[in-house]
C-alpha cells in the first residue's frame, strides 16, 4: 500500500470513529432528552384595584380564550395572596415549542374575537394604561419535570388551593447550572415524594436578574404547604444532598410569592 492509500485508509477510519461517537452521542441525547415545555411568566405590574379588575376581565374574556384557540392550554392566573397592596396579576403560559411562543403575539393581532373582547383593556388613551409595566420571563423546563404537572386539586380547582412561586438567583452561570443539576438529580423527585405539588420548573432563558431559575409549588391549603416544606427540610435525603460540595453556594438570592388563583385560572 503506497503512502497516499495508507493516509486515505487512516483518515477514513478516523472519520468513521468520529462519526460513530458524534452521532451515537447525539442519538443517545435525543433518546434521553424528553420533550421539554417552555413557559412565559408574565407579571402585570398593577398598583390600582380598579385597574386590576379591568385586567382580570381582559385575561378572562380575551387573552385566555384566544390562547386556548391557539391550542395553548392550562394557563394559570394568580393574585398576590399575602401583599394586599400588590394588585399585580401573575400569569403562567405553557408552550409546546419556541415556535408557539414566538408566534402567539402575531396570532393575537389577527384574532378578531380577541380584539373585540379586549377593547376595554387594549383601547386606552396615553397615560391611562392598565398596568405600570409587564415583566416577562422566558423559561425552559427542567429534564426532571419536562411537562407541567397538575395535582388533582389543581385540575378540579379545589377552593382554598394556594401556589408558591420561587425564584433562585445565582452569582455565576456555572452555579446556576449546578443548581439545576441538583433539582434534576433528585431534589425535584423529593419534592414530589413529600407532596409539595411541583407544577413547573424552568431555567430562565431571557428576563431580568439573570442567571436564575423559577419554579412553582402547589397545595390544598397554606397549612398543608407549610407541612410539606417541613417534611422536605427534615428529610435525610435533602440533608445529604445539600451537603455535597458540588451544590455548595449555588444560590445567591431567593425571592418568593404566595399566590391565590383567580376564578378564571385554568389550574
Amino acid at each position: 500500500m503506497n503512502e497516499t492509500a495508507r493516509f486515505r485508509s487512516i483518515f477514513q477510519s478516523l472519520l468513521f470513529c468520529f462519526s460513530a461517537l458524534l452521532f451515537g452521542g447525539l442519538n443517545q441525547a435525543v433518546a434521553e432528552d424528553p420533550k421539554l415545555q417552555y413557559y412565559e411568566l408574565r407579571i402585570y405590574r398593577i398598583y390600582d384595584f380598579e385597574k386590576q379588575q379591568i385586567a382580570d376581565d381582559y385575561l378572562r374574556d380575551a387573552l385566555l380564550p384566544a390562547l386556548n384557540r391557539q391550542k395553548i392550554e392550562n394557563v394559570g392566573a394568580f393574585h398576590n395572596l399575602k401583599d394586599e397592596n400588590d394588585h399585580s396579576i401573575y400569569v403562567v403560559i405553557p408552550f409546546a415549542s419556541l415556535d408557539s411562543f414566538a408566534s402567539y403575539h402575531q396570532k393575537l393581532a389577527t384574532d378578531t374575537k380577541y380584539q373585540e373582547a379586549g377593547k376595554p383593556y387594549l383601547d386606552r388613551k396615553k397615560g391611562d394604561g392598565i398596568f405600570d409595566r409587564i415583566e416577562s420571563r422566558l423559561l425552559k423546563a427542567f429534564i426532571s419535570i419536562a411537562q407541567m404537572e397538575l395535582a388533582d386539586f389543581c385540575k378540579e380547582k379545589t377552593d382554598g388551593r394556594i401556589f408558591e412561586l420561587r425564584l433562585y438567583e445565582s452569582h455565576t452561570e456555572e452555579h446556576a447550572r449546578r443548581k439545576i443539576k441538583m433539582f434534576d438529580s433528585g431534589e425535584t423527585q423529593l419534592m414530589r415524594d413529600v407532596k409539595m405539588g411541583p407544577v413547573f420548573f424552568g431555567e430562565t432563558l431571557s428576563g431580568p436578574d439573570l442567571p436564575n431559575l423559577v419554579y412553582m409549588l402547589s397545595a390544598k391549603s397554606l397549612a398543608d404547604h407549610e407541612a410539606h416544606w417541613k417534611s422536605f427540610l427534615e428529610s435525610p435525603r435533602w440533608k445529604e444532598m445539600k451537603a455535597l460540595p458540588e451544590y455548595k453556594d449555588t444560590v445567591s438570592n431567593i425571592k418568593n410569592w404566595f399566590l391565590s388563583p383567580t376564578p378564571y385560572s385554568q389550574f
